[in-house]
């Protein structure tokens, strides 16, 4: 018996275009996403490197765009959140301990409350026990310590938790650990459809 969820954010309730980004930055001269801003953006996700540093290191690759060119960039991987999702998350709130768990960083965070609103992301964050963000947190998925740190803070059980996200890498790591997971495919399943699929 599932009493507890855990979810993911992006690609579950705020929807993303991750090619949005690249393509932005490409735009400013960038040749090509590389291994160098895939370690600048863990570091940054993991809190371990500044907002200023951050967009530094993405300005070295291309030193012809400002600050301002890259932050606009950089959060075109951001689409909107639709309301229907929100309705639904405050429904299951009143049924399960649910909470959120997101590789995301300080910039993405604050882009997505400046442009919904206070009154929009504080009832989105009601909903959660706890939110959960990699970059506060000084770790992410699919690191085994991320799930086991929520697992202890709040003394879940595993076989009663379910953890939602849309990357495989992330529900396996989960799944290793004993908890249930859904692997929600983008694109074709909505996060809203979960009582439908008998999962809890």
């Amino acid at each position: 018996m599932i009493d507890t969820i855990i979810f993911d954010f992006g690609d579950i309730f705020i929807n993303l275009d991750k090619q949005a980004t690249i393509d932005g930055l490409e735009r400013l001269g960038l040749s090509s996403w590389n291994e160098d801003l895939d370690q600048l953006n863990i570091s940054f996700e993991k809190g371990q490197i500044s907002r200023d540093d951050f967009l530094l290191g993405i300005q070295k690759q291309i030193p012809n765009a400002t600050i301002d060119e890259i932050l606009m960039a950089w959060n075109a991987v951001l689409l909107d959140f639709p309301l229907y999702r929100l309705e639904f998350l405050q429904l299951l709130s009143k049924k399960f301990r649910l909470y959120l768990l997101s590789n995301t960083d300080a910039i993405h965070i604050d882009h997505f409350e400046q442009r919904e609103g206070a009154s929009f992301y504080g009832d989105f964050y009601q909903c959660f026990e706890k939110v959960y963000f990699s970059y506060e947190m000084g770790m992410r998925k699919p690191d085994a310590e991320i799930y086991t740190t929520l697992i202890n803070r709040h003394e879940l059980s595993p076989k009663r938790t379910l953890f939602v996200d849309d990357k495989k890498d992330n529900t396996d790591a989960a799944k290793a650990l004993g908890l249930n997971v859904w692997n929600l495919q983008v694109g074709k399943e909505d996060v809203i459809e979960l009582l439908d699929k008998k999962i809890i």
